[in-house]
């Protein structure tokens, strides 16, 4: 039976170990969901300080991430519906 791997971030590319996504990619963000059910400020948050460190990480001269891609692929996802 084939083991569970969680999809974490290969730092510093911010892409998934697993499947090479950009991270967080689609299962990441289910886990995240699931971890942060109660407490979506808190996944927010959490995803906030993750932004500042990939924001660091992958600058717009090196592989073309804007602020704004940044910010719709680590907070925009995450917001309440």
């Amino acid at each position: 039976m084939p083991r569970y791997r969680p999809h974490v971030a290969a730092r510093p590319s911010w892409r998934c170990r697993i499947c090479g996504a950009a991270w967080p990619c689609s299962p990441a963000r289910l886990a995240l969901l699931g971890s942060f059910r109660e407490d979506r400020i808190g996944l927010l948050i959490y995803l906030g300080t993750l932004l500042c460190e990939a924001t660091a990480d992958l600058t717009a001269g090196r592989d073309g991430a804007t602020p704004q891609g940044l910010a719709d692929r680590f907070i925009t996802w995450a917001r309440a519906r």
